[in-house]
Formats: C-alpha cells, sequence, structure tokens
C-alpha cells in the first residue's frame, strides 16, 4: 500500500504564498499520477493539480499561473506551489496518488477514483 503524508499548510494574507508537500512511501506504479485536491466545507473535493511519472502536469483552471505542481523523484516527494493566493483557495488540500497516469488529466471535473489520499492540510487565506 501506498502511504502520502502531506505538510506545509497554514494561514496567509490574500496575495501571499505557500508550498505544500506530500511525500509517498512508494509509488503505485511505474506509471503513475500524483495529484493535488481541495475541498471546501459543503462542497465536494475537487481537482487542483496532477503530476505524471514523466513530467506531465495538469492544472484546474482556477489555479492556472499561480500554482505549480512539481516532483522530487528520489525523495518521492510532490510539491504545490501556491503563489498570489486568494480567499477562495482556503481549503483543506489533500494529497492522491493513482497507478494510472491518465487520472491526472481531469483536474476542472470532480474527485476521481484515486485508492490512495494523505490524510490533508488546512490552508487559510484572510483578507
Amino acid at each position: 500500500q501506498v502511504q502520502l503524508v502531506e505538510s506545509g499548510g497554514g494561514s496567509v494574507q490574500s496575495g501571499g504564498s505557500l508550498r505544500l508537500s506530500c511525500a509517498a512511501s512508494r509509488y503505485p506504479s511505474s506509471s503513475y499520477c500524483m495529484a493535488w485536491f481541495r475541498q471546501i466545507p459543503g462542497k465536494e473535493r475537487e481537482g487542483v493539480a496532477g503530476i505524471e511519472f514523466d513530467g506531465t502536469t495538469t492544472y484546474a483552471d482556477s489555479v492556472k499561473g499561480r500554482f505549480t505542481i512539481s516532483q522530487d523523484k528520489a525523495e518521492k516527494t510532490v510539491y504545490l506551489q501556491m503563489n498570489n493566493l486568494k480567499s477562495e483557495d482556503t481549503a483543506v488540500y489533500y494529497c492522491a496518488a493513482s497507478g494510472l497516469w491518465y487520472l491526472c488529466r481531469g483536474m476542472n471535473g470532480n474527485r476521481p477514483s484515486f485508492p490512495y489520499w494523505g490524510q490533508g492540510t488546512q490552508v487559510t487565506v484572510s483578507s
């Protein structure tokens, strides 16, 4: 099984930046998808960004140009650099992993069937 541990959440003022980290115990396959989702209370969990085994990235329209997903494969860690944060970015952010690379190609849709999830980390943006 894949275990995911997230860190880096916190409180920041509008326009500020945060970087989230997700460390994986192992990759689910050689052709994986690692992704970030977020959830606001009362709303369904939504995709934010995804990165595939070969470095291909996908972003939700709401974060394009502001967020950057990256990975350190040697450390089995993915990152989410969040810049120019807005109040609507306030949410619990979750790291997810799947052995199916193509699950990264749907960040504007609802939560797909990722088998592995982190515990979540709170991001609060104040104004």
